[in-house]
């Protein structure tokens, strides 16, 4: 388990991440958002143990990150935004590397090497030199390394930077395995439509407070306070909107095109189904009706202003 409480990370008089606070537990992917600037790298690194946290604790399965770094670093895998890799070693002898700096017996090494090869599909680049590989296939191999010691915690800053979107996919296919094995994940992004087909759970920062933290559903519950509904009819939307206009628990009704038409609506599921059966009965033809649910950008513009440190 990872507990974050009150950390915070301060430079003289400057604040660069304001006492953040949350847990997660084996098995979560947790999306870190925030513009450049905000906190998220800062954050990452002091749950590395690449910075000292200026007050505040944290601690991983039970260690101290400030008091137990090495315990810390045994259980956490890193990969930055921007990694080195080593021309002319080929990729199984960047992973062996890694594998004897963290301590891997020499008898378990081959069997460790092989296993993270093949859990991110790199197995037939095995005697491949690191420089040869596409961008893609230099992430896989920097997640690899990061796995080599079995760690508890990924810590993963923009790790779909500069792939392309089937990389992205298989990224996101990874990741979603790890969890199911009960990795804890962190990943900082900006691509938010993507962070929500696989994060549990996810935290908006900004200028190194953290906003909001907890499940995508929850998060917009929490922000949107009615629902809004799409309606497509056979006939015209003009027609339709004099009608939708007038019933009960539904506002700010406004045509999109010939044919659909969008409403706020404050009711619940009956009050939805209810809504629609009148509309059939008032001859209508309605097409389709569904309500439209914030996605993740949408959160995050509505909460942050833009500033950053």
């Amino acid at each position: 388990m990872l507990t974050l409480n009150n950390l915070r990370k301060t430079y003289g008089n400057f604040v660069a991440v304001k006492g953040i606070s949350f847990q997660l537990e084996p098995g979560d992917i947790f999306g870190f958002i925030g513009s450049n600037g905000a906190g998220k790298t800062t954050t990452i690194k002091m749950l590395s143990t690449l910075l000292e946290p200026t007050s505040g604790s944290a601690t991983l399965d039970g260690y101290d990150l400030e008091k137990q770094p090495m315990e810390v670093r045994k259980r956490i895998g890193y990969m930055p935004d921007f990694f080195g890799l080593y021309d002319d070693v080929k990729v199984w002898e960047y992973l062996d590397f890694f594998a004897t700096i963290y301590g891997v017996p020499s008898s378990q090494r081959k069997e460790v090497i092989d296993n993270a090869l093949s859990l991110t599909d790199l197995t037939l680049k095995k005697d491949s030199f690191v420089q040869s590989l596409s961008r893609g296939m230099q992430q896989r191999l920097c997640l690899a390394k990061c796995l080599v010691h079995n760690p508890s915690l990924l810590l993963l800053d923009e790790p779909a930077s500069g792939l392309d979107p089937r990389a992205r996919s298989d990224l996101k296919e990874l990741l979603l395995e790890l969890s199911r094995m009960g990795k804890m994940i962190i990943v900082s992004s900006h691509i938010l439509p993507e962070l929500s087909d696989f994060c549990n759970k996810v935290g908006i920062i900004e200028k190194g407070e953290l906003l909001l933290f907890g499940s995508v559903q929850e998060i917009v519950k929490g922000i949107q306070s009615h629902r809004q509904i799409r309606a497509k009819f056979i006939d015209s939307a003009d027609l339709a909107l004099s009608f939708v206009a007038v019933q009960p628990l539904v506002a700010q009704v406004k045509t999109l095109n010939e044919h659909e038409l969008t409403f706020d609506f404050t009711g619940n599921d009956e009050d939805q189904a209810q809504l629609l059966a009148a509309c059939v009965q008032a001859g209508l033809r309605p097409l389709a009706f569904s309500e439209e649910s914030l996605d993740l950008q949408d959160v995050f513009l509505s909460v942050t202003t833009g500033a950053v440190n």
